[in-house]
């Protein structure tokens, strides 16, 4: 498989704006006739229940070894029985480099994997590597991350809105905070798309506090690893520790390293986090940290997979090819812990309905 890459840029960008289109598919129960196969494929007209996907078999391959692809794996063996595909492996490369994912997914590609869900390394360059997958036959989708810039050469993206959900992180802070003081932001890094996209949601919420809250600082390129972050968060809150009322966090590593270093530290700052990690909820649960942002990984493999099978298998195809879509992002505070994996769930199964009446044509 040729696969190319121009120049790395690290990092990821998840622009996941929702473009509207005209109905496509219907969804049907598993016991429901499939309709007309012989049909014209428009919208409105089919089904997006696949009828057999034996011969599909998906790779849900991430940009590099990180916790918030985990639940990739369960979700891609869930949907490997739900769909009765052919298989669903997982794969990652140990580093985030681009030229290794295109090798792995060449490798992949030869032991007859034929859809592929994929988290690009490099935003600028990731749209190479789907436009060689996709002229070789193969169903592809940019999964948890959308190239740089208007267009995508994948069928589809399924990422979370990050603008989106860094802004309503930033407003439960400005919140837990009585809608004043000073804020901290603790972000991945800074040449990444992603994080510029984020940057802008949190000003966005600053700017709406009328001059009531301040952005004290932002601290980019610290979520490389947990040691990173810590030694970050730690040698800010040496600093300025007794001017933050608010700390943000919209990347992994800083947000586990905040939680520890306000609990450890007695500082009295209100931190919103990101995703659902155990200290994370644990110290919610203590009081130590007032929300965090989760996101849909769960949602992006289990429709991605299914969405890819139906793609590959010729039953539907894109109505907008290359169009985004948002998986979803929830504030868990202290009141919803129990119950916020039920509303994702439900947005999940959303997420497959809009597949069906606006983003897929099915014949």
């Amino acid at each position: 498989m040729r696969l190319r890459t121009r120049s790395l840029l690290p990092g990821v960008v998840a622009v996941a704006v929702l473009a509207a289109g005209s109905a496509a598919c219907t969804t049907k129960h598993s016991d429901e006739p499939g309709g007309n196969a012989g049909a014209a494929a428009r919208p409105g007209s089919g089904t997006a229940v696949l009828k057999d996907g034996s011969a599909t078999k998906v790779a849900l391959v991430p940009g590099g070894a990180h916790p918030y692809f985990q639940p990739w794996k369960t979700a891609g063996a869930k949907a490997k029985k739900t769909y009765r595909l052919g298989d669903v492996t997982f794969d990652e490369t140990a580093e985030w480099d681009q030229q290794k994912q295109n090798n792995l997914l060449s490798t992949l590609a030869a032991r007859g994997y034929n859809a592929f869900g994929v988290f690009g390394v490099s935003p600028t360059d990731i749209n190479t590597t789907f436009a060689d997958l996709k002229s070789q036959g193969f169903a592809v989708a940019s999964l948890g991350s959308c190239p740089a810039g208007k267009k995508n050469a994948a069928d589809f993206c399924l990422s979370t809105d990050v603008e989106l959900a860094a802004y309503k992180a930033a407003k439960a802070a400005i919140d837990a905070m009585g809608g004043k003081g000073k804020i901290v932001h603790l972000t991945g890094n800074n040449v990444d798309a992603n994080t510029q996209l984020r940057i802008k949601g949190v000003a966005r919420a600053v700017k709406e506090s009328g001059g009531k809250v301040q952005l004290l600082q932002t601290v980019t390129d610290i979520d490389k690893d947990l040691q990173t972050a810590q030694r970050a968060v730690s040698d800010l809150l040496a600093a300025k520790g007794n001017q933050i009322q608010g700390i943000v966090s919209t990347a992994y590593n800083p947000a586990v390293a905040a939680a520890d270093a306000v609990r450890s530290s007695g500082s009295r700052a209100k931190v919103v986090a990101i995703d659902d990690d155990a200290k994370i909820l644990s110290s919610i649960k203590q009081g130590t940290v007032t929300a965090t942002v989760v996101q849909n990984p769960v949602g992006q493999a289990e429709v991605g997979a299914w969405a890819l099978a139906l793609l590959q298998t010729k039953q539907c195809t894109m109505h907008t090819p290359g169009q985004s879509i948002d998986s979803g992002s929830f504030i868990v505070t202290k009141e919803n812990i129990a119950s916020y994996d039920s509303a994702r769930q439900r947005k999940t199964d959303r997420l497959k309905e809009q597949f069906a009446e606006k983003v897929l044509t099915c014949r």
